[in-house]
């Protein structure tokens, strides 16, 4: 029998999940969560290197995903500074950075599917 079928539950920072696939979803699912992990993935950012990589994403969207996904333990957030302006940096956590390989596998099928039946378009 596969390990994630083994119990009802599985249960990670005191929440319960119906199986580990559930579990990774609300770890990294979602529009923009991936997506900042991708962006990270080759080194730590600043808050708005983020934004310029991200122009479609909101600023508060941005923001709160940045919390969650600290939360969750799959970045780190380093503030450095007292006064403003502050300078806060971005990065992969080893959890996160173990997450790296299925992003790539994830980035790899997307430029397939583009190649196959769509196209890449140059931002205005």
């Amino acid at each position: 029998m596969k390990t994630e079928c083994l119990s009802e539950y599985v249960k990670l920072n005191q929440k319960a999940y119906p199986c580990t696939v559930s579990l990774t979803m609300d770890l990294v699912g979602g529009k923009w969560k991936a997506v900042i992990l991708y962006h990270l993935k080759d080194g730590a950012k600043r808050y708005s290197e983020l934004r310029k990589e991200m122009p479609s994403v909101t600023e508060m969207t941005l923001s709160l995903q940045l919390k969650q996904l600290e939360k969750d333990g799959m970045i780190s957030r380093k503030v450095h500074g007292k006064k403003p302006p502050i300078k806060v940096i971005y990065s992969l956590t080893e959890l996160g950075k173990s997450f790296v390989p299925i992003l790539e596998a994830i980035t790899q099928w997307g430029n397939e599917l583009v190649i196959r039946k769509g196209e890449f378009i140059q931002r205005q």
